[in-house]
């Protein structure tokens, strides 16, 4: 996945490195990504400790600290786009028979990361009355990556909707949204790109019905040219199946806006628990999935929650105690890696079992078995890239990292005995 000669080659072309002295880019890489088990943090203290361990090779605070650079910065994102082209390359996931129509399903979503206070000018958080900072973590996870696809990180106060850009890219492929994306501008720019869209109803949304797409026997409600508001305080039947209208403003042209329409399928089924219709909209045609299939596929967008649940409890993505914007920047595209090197090992995993097991790796639970045996699988990717530990090596350490910095401090029992 990160081939040790694509890893220096991609330290000098960023400028993350220009002679190999005392900090080797595999070595670095390696150590940031997969170096913090299960203490859930990283420090650049620790981190530093993590890598004379490993390398053997003592260092000044300086010269570890100073390579958390924009440069940095730079090499860690070349590193998750090569990671993400990997992961979908070694496709680890496979959509069932019902799902024939697409060629893969998305969800797409973010989380906030609060930061340090410091950083409220540059990244201000939203609805504090305090200065306070965060930003946003934008992911689109992908069902037969086993993983994501792309990753955006933002100012808190940017909105749900610009974090998703859709293209040609969309093409054939499902969208999973959450109501932050309810937007029927963005619906039809998915549909107008040969993709397609599901998403629950917003509350205030009121669409125009034009047919029924399911029949129902006896006396039925007359739906076409009505709006939904006026039809769901009536309905009795615990679905409802409809084709709607949906009227949006386009872009702004030379400051103008003009106005149109699209259509749209509406799915409304009642849930007993909640004692109310859940509805969603969608362009996924009636003969692809039945109405409580709709209803029963929105459900896995919760895939995406228990990613980001992963990459905070058990990757330290909101781990950042420190002020300084490139340092945040660069642990936050650490976690991301953290997440791809799991994903993949994840994959390789479910693959090597038998296909009745295959489904038994459950997500969270998998990211805890990684994180605790983080540590032994870096020393077996370091001793896989010619870098082993001797008693020599340690000893090495053992003399650099006990020995205390604080020069001239006075230390109580120095004058009975040393």
């Amino acid at each position: 996945m990160f081939p040790s000669a694509w890893l220096r080659r991609s330290a000098r072309q960023t400028g993350l490195v220009k002679r190999e002295r005392k900090i080797e880019p595999v070595a670095m890489f390696w150590v940031l990504v997969l170096s913090f088990g299960v203490r859930l943090q990283r420090t650049l203290a620790g981190l530093k400790r993590s890598y004379e361990k490993r390398k053997g090779t003592p260092l000044s605070d300086g010269s570890w600290y100073e390579r958390f650079s924009p440069e940095l910065v730079a090499f860690l994102k070349l590193c998750v786009l090569r990671g993400i082209e990997e992961l979908a390359r070694e496709a680890g996931g496979a959509l069932k028979e019902r799902l024939h129509r697409f060629t893969d399903a998305l969800v797409q979503d973010s989380t906030v990361v609060r930061l340090h206070q410091k950083l409220s000018a540059k990244w201000p958080a939203t609805r504090s009355r305090k200065p306070a900072a965060g930003v946003k973590v934008a992911t689109l996870i992908s069902a037969v990556a086993n993983g994501p696809t792309r990753v955006t990180i933002r100012g808190e106060r940017t909105s749900e909707a610009k974090t998703l850009r859709i293209g040609p890219w969309v093409k054939d492929r499902l969208v999973l949204l959450d109501l932050g994306f309810h937007k029927y501008q963005l619906f039809a720019r998915i549909a107008e790109n040969g993709g397609f869209f599901l998403s629950r109803l917003k509350g205030g949304a009121d669409p125009l019905l034009l047919a029924a797409l399911r029949v129902h026997r006896g006396q039925a409600i007359e739906l076409a040219g009505q709006r939904w508001s006026a039809v769901e305080a009536r309905l009795q039947r615990d679905v409802l199946d409809a084709q709607v209208q949906l009227a949006f403003s386009r872009r702004s042209y030379r400051g103008r806006h003009s106005a149109d329409t699209m259509e749209a399928r509406l799915v409304a089924v009642y849930n007993e628990e909640a004692r109310r219709y859940h509805t969603y909209l969608t362009n996924i045609p009636p003969d692809v999935l039945e109405p409580e299939e709709v209803a029963a596929l929105y459900g896995a967008r919760w895939e995406i929650e228990l990613v980001f649940k992963e990459l905070k409890r058990r990757y330290a993505l909101d781990v950042l105690p420190t002020s300084n914007p490139q340092i945040v920047e660069a642990l936050l595209w650490v976690a991301i890696l953290t997440l791809l090197v799991s994903r993949r090992l994840h994959t390789l995993v479910r693959l090597s079992a038998p296909h009745r097991q295959m489904v038994r790796y459950t997500q969270l639970r998998w990211a805890t078995i990684f994180a605790e045996t983080a540590d032994t699988l870096l020393s077996a990717v370091l001793n896989s890239c010619g870098i082993d530990r001797t008693f020599e090596l340690i000893a090495n350490v053992y003399t650099s990292q006990a020995l205390d910095p604080h020069v001239n401090r006075h230390r109580l029992h120095d004058q009975w005995w040393a």
